[in-house]
């Protein structure tokens, strides 16, 4: 009986580790090979592609804010709460503190292939209190052709800034 289960097993490893080989291969965006002097280069894409996303947003550029959002965006609040690209757009528009225009610390732009970049930083952001909080943030992008959008994003309340 053991070892009718141990053959069970060792047949149901096979199959998932087949199906996920599979599935790999059959990736819409295969992983590419991207050497460090790419990295370099893309990384510049993505920080350019975030100041745009700025402008954008000083401009109050709705239209151009709705081609650089994904139109699977999400964003989710300190508080939990998750915004679907419109509500985001309607929260860039209305000039509240957003990590997309808050000075940063601590960015890193990481690229793990050449059609997606992921930032990270901490801004401060003015909350409704009235008081000021680090908040740690991510952000991912990805590209569309030769231009790169906001895919999601997601914020995190540190403490108080001490400033």
């Amino acid at each position: 009986m053991r070892v009718v289960r141990l053959l069970s097993g060792i047949a149901l490893i096979c199959a998932v580790s087949a199906l996920a080989l599979s599935l790999q291969r059959a990736s819409a965006h295969p992983p590419a090979i991207v050497s460090e002097a790419q990295r370099k280069l893309i990384s510049e894409e993505v920080a350019a592609f975030r100041r745009d996303v700025a402008a954008a947003i000083k401009a109050k550029d709705a239209k151009r804010l709705q081609r650089m959002y994904a139109p699977s965006f999400v964003h989710t609040h300190t508080s939990g709460k998750v915004d679907g690209k419109d509500a985001r757009i309607a929260t860039l528009l209305k000039g509240d503190p957003v990590i997309e225009t808050a000075p940063v610390s601590d960015l890193v732009i990481r690229i793990p292939n050449d059609w997606v970049g992921i930032a990270t930083g901490v801004s401060p952001i003015k909350s409704d209190d009235g008081k000021t909080y680090d908040v740690r943030w991510t952000a991912v992008y990805t590209r569309e052709g030769q231009s790169w959008n906001v895919a999601a994003s997601h914020a995190t309340r540190l403490g108080e800034t001490k400033r």
